[in-house]
């Protein structure tokens, strides 16, 4: 997909895309001839996915997108906003914005979101945007109050132990990588903290770093780990950045994506099969300071959640107080064992 120009990674529905042309169609048949099928089936439903907006729809969406900025949401937020509300007008073209209600916000759900497959989060995001929307438009006969969002699916975080993140780290060679990894993991970073960390935001003598407008735009201070401190000295003499913590070959912001290639190589090498990225590290980081006994208000605090309400699902996946649960199957046959003195142990792998 790099090959082709203008590709463009999207975060948010976790797929490339590109502009819609016939020139930008017909790249991608030719570099992944051979490679792979490509299954254009959805193409003869462009209807859905090309937008016809009038001039008084960008002029609007224009000053919408203006409205956030003035509300001072982050650009990721914006943007996203912004491309979900222009759907749905879109899909509206034909209707006037006056006469659009809640079931014009169903229809679109119905016929868009299912179309292309949307997660949950993403509606979720949607009818955020279309709450933010009525309030910048309210001649639209959208109520507020009945507009709700799906419920956000619980999944517990991906973790590693403490053997796994090392294995991790010592099979990473290049010094930049295994530097980047290792702050990753011992401070809690997300990666857009990593790539946005400046020189100045390192007080080496106080042992800290500080995170500055993370998520939520807020500033925090995490400890510096005694044993990052060496490496962090040999990484700094010997590539010399300038501004930044990690940079490009060409200077500037480091990329997100090249972490995340670098890592899946050295979860490969580590022989470790489950899915890794950046923020499994940062999972990992508040599981384990929570089995280490950490109060989980100084952990909030660390990892810069807003709410505790976050922090309280790494108490599911913490192993040392499920550890000291001892398991059903185990009291039952210790109990077998103890009634039937004069028999040899009763072992699940004999017959009971």
């Amino acid at each position: 997909m790099r090959k082709i120009p203008d590709a463009t990674w999207s975060r948010s529905l976790k797929s490339w895309y590109v502009k819609d042309t016939e020139e930008n169609l017909a790249l991608i048949l030719k570099t992944f001839k051979d490679i792979a099928t490509v299954d254009s089936s959805k193409l003869q439903k462009k209807e859905l996915f090309k937008r016809n907006l009038t001039e008084d729809q960008k002029k609007l969406l224009n000053n919408f997108y203006l409205y956030l900025k003035g509300k001072r949401y982050s650009d990721s937020t914006i943007q996203t906003y912004t491309f979900f509300v222009a759907d749905f007008v879109n899909f509206h073209t034909k209707t006037p914005l006056d006469e659009l209600n809640n079931r014009s916000v169903e229809l679109f759900i119905e016929k868009v979101f299912i179309e292309r497959d949307y997660s949950v989060s993403s509606q979720r995001q949607f009818i955020s945007a279309l709450k933010i929307f009525i309030i910048f438009y309210p001649q639209t006969q959208i109520n507020d109050l009945v507009l709700e969002r799906p419920k956000k699916s619980r999944k517990l975080p991906n973790v590693l132990s403490q053997e796994e993140v090392l294995e991790i780290i010592r099979c990473t060679q290049n010094l930049k990588h295994r530097a980047i990894l290792a702050l990753i993991y011992s401070c809690g970073l997300r990666i857009s903290e990593l790539v946005n960390l400046e020189l100045v935001d390192f007080h080496i003598e106080r042992k800290q770093l500080i995170i500055k407008n993370g998520k939520g735009r807020k500033d925090r201070y995490v400890s510096l780990a005694d044993s990052f401190l060496p490496l962090l000295s040999n990484y700094y003499y010997s590539y010399k950045p300038n501004k930044y913590f990690v940079e490009g070959q060409k200077g500037g912001k480091y990329s997100t994506e090249s972490v995340r290639q670098f890592l899946r190589k050295s979860c490969a090498k580590a022989r470790i099969k489950k899915t890794v990225t950046p923020h499994t590290l940062r999972h990992s980081y508040a599981t384990h300071l929570l089995e280490n006994g950490v109060d989980i208000r100084y952990i909030q605090s660390l990892l810069g959640h807003a709410k505790p309400e976050t922090t309280m699902i790494y108490t599911h996946v913490q192993r040392k107080d499920l550890m000291e649960i001892q398991n059903p199957l185990d009291i039952a046959l210790q109990k077998l064992n103890k009634n039937d003195k004069d028999k040899e142990n009763v072992l699940l792998s004999r017959n009971i």
